[in-house]
């Protein structure tokens, strides 16, 4: 018997055990297609390290200057507090539902539904901003081939930005449902050719100087925190982690397709975060030392470098190579968009296979073995967000996108809790669990929790993101309601329609594995 069913009552508990003990069906997905290296490539395709870098660098500078190295390790600091406690749940229950399933074993079905709603809608809004950055990409990539700036410019062209955003979906959708072995393939070849790029770069701009703007010298007071200036660029730094880290939990939703699911994907997801951040880190000395802070020609405190830092620099850094750049960005965007299939397709699967959504969702391809009803709802739901933010006003897509590292903050927050409540018999055995299963990410689960609520205060303001405001109330907050309503709602929607999942008969069909080890 698990530590949730040693919680409850009586009557509930044996109830459970014998579900638990009727069932052990699988899920049906393909066993053991996925060892150590194919998750910490489909863990860095998600992250999407060169499309991250190249909007993210830029903004950090304004708000720390040259502290930017230390930012990045604060930021990733709560990101590797939450990996050791999604590693430890993976553990006990390896479940491609991950903050759904462990959610609602920990706290119940319905804060468990909405850790699943939270997945699945902050996944959705990724990949139609992948996609709209992939349109964007790809038409400059067309550009700088063709030398034509008009077609460069067929981006800005709505009708044609819209229909080939729904190509590109339409085609990472197709990839997905031909199996995970078809999705890797593709993910080695592009996830490969962005990192040699983006190693290429810096190598590129250790060797080199900006020749307008004064280089600046290697200090290792660029990775003391408390040399930034204000606890505002403190908060900047940490709410910038959300985005450049975000995506390495794609590791553990394919844990039940992978090699020894009840450890390697957790090891994967550890050491894709470490391997991004020294990836950061050397992209990042290698960046300011080349361009140096300054406000004028390539510093990277030009207004005009921030918003695109790959797009200005690769010319001067990479020479005649330079299209590399635009190529890598492309591929970055299309592997993340891809890969960022994987978590949601995979959550509703589990989702459906508990009962906490119609059953149909539950259905595996027999052929391919992929969830591939739900890959395809998924492809959808991004399409339909992408041509309605896109079609109403560019401005509101952007405040969505901000709107989305509430959420992000909400269920990794919550999964980490759920982990520490998981475990709550167990993490005074030893001092590991009490690291690992208790205070590690209770930590991580906090920091979130504090960007979490200081977004959401920040965010009612009628200035924050673009400053567009309905009723006085910031976009961005407006938009962060809506969600949460309409998640509100379908749950109760849900609980209706199928009972049984928010009763708890159905929690445990899959938990072969006991949490005290």
């Amino acid at each position: 018997m698990s530590e949730f069913e040693a919680g409850l009552s009586p009557g509930m508990g044996q109830a459970r055990t014998q579900a638990n003990t009727a069932a052990k069906a699988t899920k049906g997905l393909a066993k053991g297609r996925l060892g150590l290296l194919a998750s910490i490539v489909l863990g860095i395709s998600t992250i999407a390290p060169v499309y991250t870098l190249t909007g993210a660098l830029g903004p950090t500078v304004r708000e720390v200057g040259a502290h930017l190295p230390a930012v990045f390790i604060v930021g990733f600091l709560p990101m590797l507090l939450v990996a050791l406690g999604y590693r430890e749940l993976n553990s006990a229950e390896p479940d491609s539902g991950t903050s759904f399933t462990w959610s609602a074993r920990a706290f119940g079905p319905m804060i468990g539904w909405i850790g699943g709603w939270g997945l699945v809608t902050a996944t959705t809004i990724v990949l139609s901003n992948l996609a709209g950055v992939a349109v964007d990409f790809f038409y400059l990539f067309l550009g700088q081939i063709t030398g034509s700036h008009e077609v460069a410019a067929l981006s800005d062209n709505l009708l044609i930005n819209v229909v080939t955003c729904c190509v590109f979906i339409a085609m990472a959708v197709w990839i997905c449902c031909r199996g995970i072995a078809t999705t890797m393939t593709v993910q080695y070849g592009l996830v490969a050719l962005q990192l040699v790029v983006l190693v290429g770069f810096a190598m590129a701009a250790f060797g080199g100087s900006s020749v307008d703007t004064p280089p600046l010298e290697f200090d290792l007071d660029w990775f003391n925190p408390f040399g930034v200036e204000s606890f505002s660029a403190f908060t900047a730094g940490l709410s910038l982690s959300i985005f450049i880290f975000w995506g390495w939990d794609v590791c553990l939703s394919i844990s039940e397709e992978s090699v020894g699911s009840g450890d390697t994907p957790g090891r994967a997801a550890t050491l894709t975060v470490l391997l991004i951040l020294g990836l950061y880190l050397v992209t990042a000395i290698a960046t300011l030392q080349f361009a140096g802070i300054g406000d004028i020609g390539l510093g990277l405190n030009n207004p005009r470098i921030q918003e695109n830092v790959f797009a200005h620099l690769a010319g001067p850094v990479m020479g005649p190579l330079a299209i590399l750049m635009s190529i890598a960005v492309l591929a970055s965007t299309a592997a993340s968009l891809q890969s960022t299939f994987v978590s949601p397709a995979r959550t509703l699967l589990a989702m459906g296979y508990y009962g906490a959504v119609p059953e149909r969702f539950a259905s595996v391809c027999p052929r391919s073995k992929t969830p591939r009803y739900a890959t395809i709802c998924a492809g959808v739901a991004a399409a339909v967000f992408y041509v309605t933010m896109r079609t109403l006003s560019e401005n509101v897509l952007a405040d969505t996108i901000t709107a989305l590292g509430m959420m992000i903050c909400f269920y990794y927050s919550l999964t980490a809790y759920a982990c520490v409540w998981y475990f709550r018999h167990s993490l005074f055995d030893s001092v590991r669990h009490f690291l690992m299963r208790g205070l590690c990410p209770l930590l991580g689960g906090g920091i979130l929790s504090v960007i979490f609520l200081q977004t959401a205060y920040d965010s009612a303001s009628p200035s924050f993101g673009s400053g567009s405001h309905v009723g006085g109330l910031g976009l961005v907050f407006v938009i962060a309601v809506i969600i949460t309503l309409l998640g509100l709602g379908l749950m109760l929607l849900s609980r209706l329609r199928a009972p049984a999942f928010f009763l708890g008969m159905t929690l445990h069909r899959h938990a072969t594995v006991s949490s005290r080890r």
